[in-house]
Formats: structure tokens, C-alpha cells, sequence
């Protein structure tokens, strides 16, 4: 595997907005409608995205967010998030942010977490778990969505990486499968 980088990310978005077909494919809006079905119908209040890279995710989080805070590290990516919220301000924003870092806000109800784990450092990781895990409120829900097959362009293989990701946190959750394909899982974790 030879990791993408961040420049490498902001050439994708640059070239083509939608360099994976997350718009349009069929897998990544099945993908979507688990994410959403793991967040529940009710409106979440405060609700952060990581790493929403074109915002194709981001447009129906902000249905079923009171304030959403969708980040993303590139410009380029962060435009296209900003043009797929259009219309949904100020209750939905995209701000460009590169984990780790001091997220937007101090405390979130949800945490979304979709396509992002497998191409940080072990480092990395590990510092945006601690940071995920003081930033949610006692109850909250942090929503993972990741591919279970390694690609070329990771940092990390994809085996276990979320239950890694989670026991990083150093805190206790209840874990629930909402969809496991061949290619990919969402998993919907509740704070104890």
C-alpha cells in the first residue's frame, strides 16, 4: 500500500468532483441510506462529520441535524461540500478542518466517521479517537462507515480498524452492526 497524502486528495477533488462515485453509485447510496438509518429518523442536534470529502454524505446529515459542522481537510473538498449544503445554512456548515485537530465545536451528539480511518497514521488515529471520544456527549452516537477490503492508497489495512479505532477512545460502547456487505460495514456506537 502506498498512502494517499493530503495534496493527493485535493488533486482527486480538484480533477473530478466526485472522484468515487459517491453521488452516483448505487453500493455508496445503500452506503448512505445505513449511515442515515444508524444516526435515526429523529433530528440529532449537534452533529459533526469528518472527512466529508465531496459532501455527498453531508446533504442528508444536514436533514437530520439541528447544527452540522461537516469537515474536510483539502479546499477543494470543502467547496464541494459547501455547494452540497447550499441551501441549508445556518444550520449546516462545511469547514475545512484536518483531523487530528480542535474540532469546531466542544461537545456533539453524533459523530460521523465514513471513509476516513484507513488513511490516517496509527498515530493520527489514535489522537482523533481521544478527541471523538471527549467531543461526544455521554449517550451519543458515533456513526462508522468503512470498507472492510484494503485498497492501494490506505495508511492502514481495513481488517478491525474500526473495533481498533473505538478501544482507542478508552471508552465503553454498545456497538451495533446496521449493515456488513462484502465490501464494506456501518457500525452504530452508542457512549455508555
Amino acid at each position: 500500500m502506498r498512502p494517499i497524502t493530503l495534496d493527493g486528495f485535493e488533486r482527486s477533488f480538484t480533477h473530478d468532483p466526485d472522484p468515487w462515485r459517491t453521488f452516483s453509485d448505487h453500493d455508496e447510496a445503500i452506503k448512505r441510506t445505513a449511515i442515515l438509518h444508524a444516526i435515526g429518523c429523529a433530528p440529532r442536534g449537534r452533529v459533526l462529520e469528518l472527512a466529508a470529502g465531496n459532501g455527498s454524505n453531508s446533504r442528508a446529515l444536514a436533514a437530520r441535524s439541528l447544527r452540522l459542522d461537516a469537515t474536510e481537510a483539502t479546499a477543494a473538498g470543502t467547496k464541494l461540500v459547501a455547494a452540497a449544503l447550499r441551501g441549508r445554512a445556518p444550520r449546516a456548515r462545511a469547514i475545512r478542518l484536518a483531523v487530528p485537530a480542535r474540532f469546531p465545536r466542544g461537545q456533539y451528539d453524533a459523530v460521523v466517521i465514513a471513509e476516513m480511518l484507513y488513511y490516517l497514521s496509527p498515530k493520527a488515529m489514535k489522537h482523533t479517537a481521544q478527541d471523538v471520544a471527549r467531543a461526544l456527549r455521554p449517550g451519543g452516537m458515533l456513526v462508522l462507515a468503512h470498507h472492510r477490503i484494503d485498497f492501494h492508497d490506505f495508511a492502514q489495512h481495513a481488517c478491525h480498524l474500526q473495533q481498533t479505532f473505538l478501544t482507542q477512545t478508552g471508552r465503553e460502547w454498545r456497538v451495533r452492526i446496521v449493515r456488513r456487505t462484502r465490501r464494506w460495514v456501518v457500525l452504530a456506537c452508542r457512549l455508555l
